[in-house]
């Protein structure tokens, strides 16, 4: 009999009898191999995804985030101690200081329901889904805006959702 033909012993060694099993191997193709994980490790990431976790992280965030914003406007604005029989006086430092306090814990404690309201909404709506895509945060945001909003009517509550949606896709977008 005449010797088999090369592409005859290459298609045996591809789809006959002579194929071997492929092992899938990061380190062969260039990856870095990486141990499995300990049961700790899988604990600790089943607790910083899970959602009282995210909304608490988120809260914190806000207060911090709001405080710091509160604390940097009251410090520019020009109406601290502002006394209209003498609007040539100036404030005093306790005066200045004193609303810088007031508005910062103000601002902060604002920030830290938003944030946590907003990564709530979140949560849920990719629980619900079962996907994690922008999706979830325009619809979060609209959520968060609109419940913000309601509290001054149906139209400010559409103009929320549309402008928190409007953020969160752009936030999302910058951050993907």
């Amino acid at each position: 009999p005449p010797p088999p033909l090369q592409y005859s012993l290459l298609l045996q060694h591809l789809v006959g009898d002579k194929r071997q099993p492929r092992v899938w191997d990061p380190a062969a193709l260039g990856g870095i191999p990486c141990p499995p994980k300990s049961e700790e490790q899988k604990m600790v990431e089943r607790v910083m995804e899970s959602c009282p976790f995210k909304a608490a992280l988120a809260c914190v965030g806000g207060f911090v985030l709001g405080g710091a914003f509160g604390i940097f406007t009251a410090g520019i604005d020009t109406n601290v101690g502002f006394d209209p029989k003498d609007p040539y006086r100036t404030p005093t430092a306790r005066e200045v200081l004193k609303d810088m306090g007031q508005r910062g814990i103000s601002y902060a404690k604002n920030f830290a329901i938003v944030g946590a309201m907003f990564s709530c909404t979140e949560c849920v709506v990719e629980s619900y889904r079962g996907k994690s895509d922008w999706k979830n945060s325009v619809i979060s945001g609209c959520i968060t805006g609109g419940a913000i909003g309601f509290r001054a009517g149906l139209k400010a509550g559409v103009i929320g959702c549309g402008g928190f949606a409007a953020f969160s896709a752009a936030v999302d977008y910058y951050l993907r």
